[in-house]
């Protein structure tokens, strides 16, 4: 981590959180009510290489039944709302006031982008994430009914591949990400792994 040290901020400055996007920094807060905000860069990154992709043969049928009907950049407040709930594995959330409209923000100016998954005309699940380069910095994901978070994690790694993305970053690593093939590099390769893919371009 850097800046250990909780920095006050009711705002943060788009521009000044795609220059830390572009170095390797994001921003967190403690919970949801806290107004604070730090800026963290781990010594290992989690990652997910799309070579090492993996779908388990249950998922794989639950994408080809379609049963939900995915979206791209329709509801982002509704997406980040859902992923500052707390609600299901994570009772507490890092995504303070600061940090939804700094995002939302983005998104307006067209850097961060949702996958969301319908059904019935509901927004059950979704993952948001910012786009620079050719670098898909993975933030949060929900899930209101089984496997739809799971589902949009599909349908992204499909369309990064799709527009020509290098790099799909998801900041740590947990049991459920190494499910799908996310591993961890050290804070030096993933810099060099990062630079190359801001050299490239590619249109979410």
């Amino acid at each position: 981590m850097t800046g250990n040290n909780p920095v006050e901020s009711f705002k943060i400055d788009p521009a000044l959180l795609l220059r830390a996007y572009a170095t390797g920094v994001f921003p967190m807060a403690e919970e949801a009510d806290n107004p604070e905000i730090f800026w963290v860069r781990p010594e290992k990154r989690g990652i997910i290489p799309f070579e090492n992709f993996h779908v388990s043969r249950s998922l794989r049928k639950t994408v080809r039944q379609g049963r939900f009907s995915i979206r791209l950049d329709s509801d982002f407040a509704s997406v980040i709302a859902g992923c500052a709930s707390g609600s299901g594995e994570r009772s507490r959330t890092w995504i303070n006031q600061p940090i939804r409209e700094a995002y939302g923000k983005l998104f307006e100016l067209g850097y961060c982008h949702t996958v969301e998954a319908w059904l019935d005309g509901r927004l059950v699940g979704g993952l948001y994430g910012i786009a620079l380069g050719s670098a898909f910095f993975g933030e949060s994901m929900f899930s209101r009914e089984r496997d739809a978070s799971k589902v949009c994690l599909v349908h992204l790694v499909g369309h990064l591949i799709e527009k020509g993305f290098t790099l799909l970053d998801t900041q740590f690593t947990t049991n459920h990400l190494e499910s799908f093939g996310a591993v961890e590099v050290p804070r030096r390769q993933y810099q060099k792994m990062l630079e190359n893919a801001l050299a490239q371009s590619a249109e979410f």
